[in-house]
């Protein structure tokens, strides 16, 4: 039993070092001597783990998407209309961007990046299914607009990185008043006109 906590802290060390080095100095900054010296193991150690710089990156990846669905989806079930369910989970978003910087800085990163594999873009994109299938229902509704999933992100929940970054800097502050005002404007920008 000791030994399986000593291997999954090891892990689990080497996952936060590879996400404090990718978001202080980019992907081609963050060697794997530098990953294993910050998580303090030796070199070797991260291939007992993982098979390489890209492995780590992905799953890294991947275990930071499926804490941010999980917190996403928080309390939403598919009974809720179209804006109280995209509200709730639109909020979810934003505390988690704001109580989890390290993880939401990462996954920008990764929106930006081609480090991450297509393959392991689209098993991420799975963890987002609850909200690809409430714009669905709020498309075929006529509630949204009949855009793009990835136009809908790009109005709703990239701008939340955008302002985290502003508040990171004591340039904008994002107050429960902001966001209920940041809401009604991305819901606005969505919504189809009565």
């Amino acid at each position: 039993m000791i030994k399986k906590e000593k291997i999954v802290d090891k892990r689990t060390a080497l996952l936060n070092a590879t996400l404090t080095l990718v978001n202080n100095h980019g992907f081609h900054n963050a060697p794997m001597s530098k990953i294993a010296k910050l998580a303090g193991v030796a070199p070797a150690t991260i291939y007992l783990y993982f098979e390489n710089k890209q492995d780590l990156v992905n799953k890294l990846y991947l275990e930071v998407k499926e804490s941010f669905s999980s917190c996403a989806f928080k309390g939403y079930t598919e009974n809720l209309s179209v804006k109280k369910g995209f509200e709730l989970i639109w909020s979810n978003i934003a505390n988690y961007k704001l109580s989890h910087i390290k993880e939401a800085n990462f996954l920008s990163q990764c929106d930006n990046s081609p480090m991450i594999e297509e393959d392991i873009r689209v098993e991420g994109l799975k963890h987002l299914q609850p909200l690809l299938n409430l714009w669905g229902k709020g498309k075929k509704e006529r509630i949204i607009k009949p855009l793009s999933d990835y136009v809908l992100y790009a109005f709703t929940i990239y701008p939340l990185s955008f302002l985290l970054g502003m508040q990171e800097r004591a340039i904008y502050t994002l107050s429960e008043e902001a966001k209920e005002e940041i809401f009604q404007a991305v819901w606005d920008a969505i919504r189809t006109r009565p």
